[in-house]
């Protein structure tokens, strides 16, 4: 009787464990999806509004990417993907913006605006919502995959920036501490 029941505990603390760290990942130290894009987000932000105006047109090389275009390419993704997922860009979105909007100014109010979109149409979407399946660069996917796809996305962009803002002597402000 003894060993039947120890042998019961041992099955559900087997069974129990992962269930226990999944709680707490998803409430703890990233929060999930909604923590993750919080996150990348708000150093996004940061780091467009640390870095000086005349900066936003330097590029490291001929035929790279400008600080501006580079944000601004983060735009047109996450609105582009957006789409993907069935939510509409706003009526002054254009996806030929990259060359337009190039002040500090534009280009935060933008980074901003799409930003927040995610955020607000990934809280509101429901589990069958993120099922749903939807193509994506001719390929068969999920909207949640895409959601998955735009932190990625938004987080190898900032690895970008930051290098182009060390380049250029502009310390990431989460980075003074």
């Amino acid at each position: 009787m003894k060993t039947s029941l120890v042998k019961v505990f041992l099955l559900w603390l087997l069974l129990s464990t992962p269930m226990l760290f999944a709680q707490e990942i998803g409430e703890g130290l990233w929060g999930g999806y909604e923590g993750e894009w919080e996150h990348v987000s708000s150093q996004l932000t940061a780091l467009a509004e640390a870095t000086p105006a005349a900066t936003f047109a330097w590029r490291p090389a001929e035929g790279v990417r400008s600080t501006s275009e580079v944000y601004i390419h983060l735009v047109v993704a996450n609105f582009y993907m957006l789409d993907l997922a069935g939510q509409k860009a706003p009526a002054d979105f254009n996806r030929d913006m990259v060359k337009k909007v190039t002040s500090k100014a534009e280009v935060i109010e933008w980074l901003k605006r799409s930003l927040d979109a995610v955020k607000k149409a990934h809280a509101a979407a429901t589990p069958a919502d993120l099922a749903r399946k939807v193509k994506a660069s001719g390929a068969d996917t999920t909207v949640g995959n895409v959601y998955l796809r735009m932190i990625v996305h938004n987080n190898e962009h900032m690895g970008q920036l930051v290098a182009y803002a060390r380049m250029t002597g502009v310390v990431p402000p989460w980075s003074k501490n």
